[in-house]
């Protein structure tokens, strides 16, 4: 016998479908404008999440202007001042950070942003996205299954922040991405003793970043072709375990630490980027936005950055300053103009850093020591000197 789903019909203001970094803060921002905002997710928070938990300065000035202080909270995260690059061979290139960065569990940084979002109005519901339909100028239909209910709910404004998983029905375009098809990964590990910095292991035409972050636990993070580590197995051991044989120094670091039961976490198929795509049938944020390539570390600066600029035009939107076709004219402007260049920046120095000359590289850096230092800002965001606190109840 068919089992009988139980259907109902909502009405939000807004709905942001992904409760990451990117749909969290962009959620936080309407709904601290007034506008009653749902930030819908597949699965509950907090949750380990495949991340290089790396807040660079830019990213750390934009959750300053959201007031999510990370400091303010236990437990306290750490910091990391320059960057060690390891070429397979061993090479090594060092570069100072612009700014102090900090390393932060996505498990405690998502707890902050998702309290922000309760004390600002804002509901977390947790659903499959099952279709999403666009009904008119001012006027969309989210359909979610919610165990055994479907729920649909009726919206002005949908915002896409649901990574690289787009949901189904869902319309978008595969020219926005690259053939080559990735795997990410991410373990926490004790026992491996890193000063300020974070380390960079290239192997195989991509990376595993290790990283300081609370409690004096690293994070093990990779982005690897799924080619290279096929057949390695299918646990984030084996995969790490595959990509270390292609480095001696990451499979000595390793070997120093004890994987962290419960922190491991994988996702596949990933595809970077070509260019960004800010819009379908309604705004992209983070890594629906753009996925960047393995050599760019900047991802949660890019979901943060993303998220500020949609939820200004959404707002205009919402409040009836713009209409629905400046709306999306104004936010894919913006980002094209804030993401594009970066993105093709990040593109260039992957095909450097995994061209078969990059053996040479840390005898030029020892000729050119600023090299290291144009290396590192060339795939990074500019800060903007966002007011700290800005975003306030208006309405």
């Amino acid at each position: 016998m068919e089992r009988q789903v139980s259907k109902r019909m909502l009405f939000r203001e807004v709905i942001v479908i992904g409760a990451g970094i990117a749909g969290s803060s962009c959620a936080l921002q309407l709904a601290r404008q007034g506008f009653q905002t749902l930030v819908l997710d597949r699965a509950q928070f907090p949750r380990h999440k495949t991340c290089g938990e790396f807040l660079s300065p830019e990213a750390r000035e934009m959750l300053d202007y959201l007031d999510v202080h990370i400091h303010a909270h236990a437990p306290g995260p750490s910091h990391m001042s320059h960057a060690r690059i390891i070429l397979p061979d061993g090479g090594k290139i060092e570069a100072p950070l612009p700014g102090k960065a900090i390393g932060i569990s996505r498990y405690h940084l998502d707890c902050l942003l998702h309290a922000q979002l309760s004390a600002a109005g804002a509901e977390i519901v947790t659903g499959t996205v099952q279709n999403i339909r666009r009904l008119g100028p001012q006027r969309y239909e989210v359909t979610v299954r919610q165990g055994p209910e479907e729920v649909r709910y009726e919206a002005k404004a949908v915002i896409g922040a649901y990574g690289t998983k787009q949901p189904k029905n869902c319309s978008g375009s595969d020219s926005f991405r690259e053939s080559t098809v990735y795997v990410g990964v991410k373990s926490h590990y004790s026992g491996i003793d890193i000063p300020d910095r974070v380390e960079l292991y290239f192997n195989g035409g991509g990376y595993v970043g290790i990283s300081p972050i609370e409690e004096g636990r690293v994070n093990v993070a990779a982005l690897l072709p799924l080619q290279a580590v096929r057949g390695s197995g299918t646990s984030v051991p084996d995969i790490l375990s595959a990509a270390a044989q292609g480095n001696a120094s990451l499979a000595d670091r390793l070997a120093q630490g004890v994987p962290i039961n419960g922190t491991q976490v994988s996702v596949a198929p990933l595809r970077v980027s070509v260019q960004p795509q800010p819009w379908s049938d309604f705004p992209h944020v983070g890594d629906a936005l753009m996925m960047i390539p393995p050599l760019s570390g900047d991802g949660m600066s890019i979901a943060l950055r993303s998220a500020l600029l949609c939820a200004h035009w959404t707002e205009a939107y919402l409040r009836g300053t713009v209409n629905v076709m400046e709306w999306q004219q104004g936010y894919t402007k913006e980002a094209e103009l804030e993401f594009s260049a970066l993105l093709r920046r990040a593109r260039h120095m992957q095909k450097l850093a995994f061209a078969p000359m990059n053996r040479l590289y840390p005898g030029l850096v020892r000729l050119f020591p600023s090299l290291a230092t144009h290396i590192v800002k060339a795939t990074r965001l500019s800060e903007k000197g966002y007011r700290v606190g800005a975003v306030t109840n208006k309405r």
